[in-house]
């Protein structure tokens, strides 16, 4: 891997990281966690966005790089 695809592989997770947090900032997720349980609701957040920022950069990397 050359520098060039590393930087372009790392700003593309980098946007994705950044839609997904702006996305889901958008669900109301309190309805369905518990009372008095707030660091594992962060821990969840986070973990939830780590993954969609993931899938969705692999998934345009791949559509980029596959043609």
């Amino acid at each position: 891997m050359t520098m060039l695809q590393f930087y372009i592989r790392s700003a593309v997770y980098l946007i994705c990281l950044v839609a997904a947090w702006y996305g889901m900032s958008a669900v109301n997720y309190e309805k369905i966690l518990r009372q008095g349980h707030v660091r594992q609701a962060q821990i969840l957040y986070f973990m939830i966005v780590l993954g969609l920022a993931y899938l969705s950069g692999s998934f345009i990397l791949a559509l980029v790089y596959s043609g």
